[in-house]
């Protein structure tokens, strides 16, 4: 076969049967979900924050906002720069990124210094969450893609679990006031070692180097990756057949960022985004201020912590189930009764006054929600973009779903502090039927559809 002719990485990856090869770019993919958790302790920080009189609800709305806006721009750059510089590069730089900022944060002598680096650890986890899912969905055969996310993703969201459980420890050694510095620290030590085996183990995606022209590099990627797995099964792959013609043709589908903001495509924005925000508003309002309103409720910072230990607990539970229905129920289906379900579930927590009630019911609440986490994240939102637009355009719907992180934390705020736990639930019971109401109207479905299929849709 001549390998430096025609595009073919595609072809030679998708018919690859599962082995080694997709477990190894699966595992450093995954523990670089698993340990950059900057963004899963904001809620434990801030409680810590607030023993020591750094924050009140206004500037712990702040801290929050601030954080979104950093993972907007990194989210809305972070696909750009890694169509520009490679998947493997833009991993290692914005791990390295996101390492420096946490230390620095560590080190803050004050709220506004670590107000200020939470933007820049917003950026560079933002931008990181981006170029990681891209570059993963271009290693993977399109016929398991799908499982291979969700994987992904729920080896990622245990960082929330296991960021509350060393919090918890940490808290029985420190103070508050090194309580929060650790928590920064310890993931900045996992992210580091992680940058290591990108360095050593994280191959360039073949499909981008194809799509430079640097067809002599990709190919010797692609040849090694075939090797590892024909040794790996012990079966002769069989030989690709491209069609130069339907090569060409596909060469030519590229389309300009500006085609984003018009017909088919923007319809896919609007959805792409709503869906995003939807997530944003739930799952980053949970994250960083429920120990706020558990202490709202007269629940001390002990207790606090620990009921968001136990709820967190739900989020990898969540995952693991939306693994195993994903596929067996339309997408259209799907995600407005997962936001429905949040939207009464979460009313109903708000009510809840006992321990033992709000432990149960939040625990069900988290699992709901990253059930839709995985959905929106992880599934849907990369499916409904024609293969020339993908990058761009979930970099896109990301980036205006991040602009909803900004406001919502004002919204928490002004809510705890006029109207109570419950009028923060009832914001976020709002969007999630909005959203809802916009899947059922404009969705796409991509359950079961190639993507040819999808992007064809109307």
């Amino acid at each position: 076969m001549d390998n430096n002719s025609a595009p073919n990485a595609g072809p030679r990856l998708d018919r690859l049967p599962n082995s080694k090869l997709q477990w190894q770019v699966f595992g450093i993919v995954a523990i670089g979900l698993l340990v950059n958790w900057s963004n899963a302790i904001g809620g434990l920080m801030l409680a810590q924050l607030k023993t020591m009189g750094w924050t009140n609800n206004n500037i712990s709305a702040t801290f929050t906002a601030v954080n979104t806006a950093g993972m907007f721009f990194g989210a809305l750059l972070g696909g750009i720069i890694g169509d520009k510089f490679g998947r493997r590069k833009s991993y290692l730089l914005f791990i390295g990124l996101h390492v420096i900022t946490m230390i620095i944060g560590a080190l803050s002598p004050n709220m506004t210094f670590l107000i200020i680096m939470r933007f820049f650890m917003g950026f560079a986890l933002g931008a990181l969450i981006t170029v990681l899912f891209a570059s993963f969905t271009e290693y993977m055969p399109s016929r398991s893609r799908g499982t291979w996310s969700s994987r992904a993703s729920f080896i990622g969201n245990w960082s929330y679990p296991v960021a509350s459980l060393i919090a918890m420890w940490i808290g029985t050694l420190v103070d508050p006031n090194m309580n929060w510095r650790l928590q920064l620290v310890v993931p900045a030590v996992l992210a580091t070692l992680v940058f290591f085996l990108v360095l050593k183990a994280f191959p360039e995606s073949p499909r981008w180097l194809e799509s430079q022209g640097r067809n002599k590099e990709a190919n010797e990627i692609l040849d090694k990756f075939e090797h590892k797995v024909e040794e790996s099964t012990g079966k002769k792959l069989e030989p690709v057949k491209v069609d130069k013609t339907d090569a060409k043709a596909e060469e030519k589908k590229i389309l300009p960022y500006s085609a984003l903001f018009h017909g088919d495509l923007l319809k896919r924005v609007i959805l792409g985004s709503c869906v995003l925000i939807a997530m944003n508003v739930v799952q980053y309002t949970l994250i960083n201020w429920l120990p706020t309103i558990f202490l709202t409720k007269g629940i001390n910072t002990s207790n606090s912590t620990l009921l968001n230990t136990m709820n967190m607990f739900g989020a990898p539970i969540g995952i693991f189930i939306a693994t195993f229905i994903m596929d067996r129920i339309p997408r259209k289906v799907f995600g407005p009764v997962l936001l429905v379900i949040i939207a009464i579930l979460g009313y109903y927590y708000s009510l809840q006054n006992s321990l033992a009630m709000i432990s149960i019911v939040g625990f069900f609440l988290i699992i709901f929600v990253y059930m839709y986490v995985c959905y929106a994240s992880a599934v849907y939102v990369p499916e409904i973009w024609p293969t020339a637009a993908k990058i761009r355009g979930s970099g896109l719907a990301n980036a205006v779903g991040r602009v909803s992180g900004i406001i919502i934390p004002y919204i928490v705020a002004y809510c705890l502090n006029n109207v109570g736990v419950t009028g923060v639930f009832i914001v976020l019971g709002v969007v999630s039927i909005i959203t809802a109401i916009v899947i059922l109207t404009i969705g796409i479905e991509t359950r079961g559809e190639s993507v040819e299929e999808i992007a064809e849709s109307k």
